[in-house]
């Protein structure tokens, strides 16, 4: 469980720096505009939107693999619960898919994290 959870995790990350690469990098390149369904006209107004917005993604990657390489599960835990609350709100005020392609995930990630944690021995009264 705790490996599947680590891999999920990594995933979500990875998903995260596709993200920032989409928003950051190809915005107004033909695979963003066929992403985000956008003209080109559309993209250049908000070109630089897209790049605070992946920025932020970037900051959710590094908070994953730190939480990962460090084997703080409290940071892992913290990112995740950021990245199912972005999809939440993403999916709420922007594009329903959102809630599947972010919000699920690290929803799945996070409840094996949870699962995956050690057990507490009772403590001696």
């Amino acid at each position: 469980m705790k490996i599947l959870s680590k891999i999920l995790v990594g995933l979500v990350a990875a998903l995260h720096t596709w993200f920032l690469i989409l928003e950051m990098f190809l915005w107004t390149h033909p695979i963003g505009l066929k992403t985000f369904a956008m003209t080109a006209e559309v993209a250049a107004a908000s070109a630089t939107l897209a790049a605070n917005q992946g920025l932020y993604n970037g900051f959710l990657v590094a908070g994953l693999l730190w939480g990962l390489l460090s084997k703080k599960r409290d940071v892992v835990i913290f990112f995740l619960s950021c990245v199912i609350v972005a999809g939440v709100y993403g999916a709420a005020t922007a594009k329903f898919s959102i809630l599947f392609i972010q919000a699920l995930p690290a929803a799945l990630a996070l409840v094996l994290t949870f699962l995956s944690a050690p057990k507490q021995e009772e403590a001696d009264v």
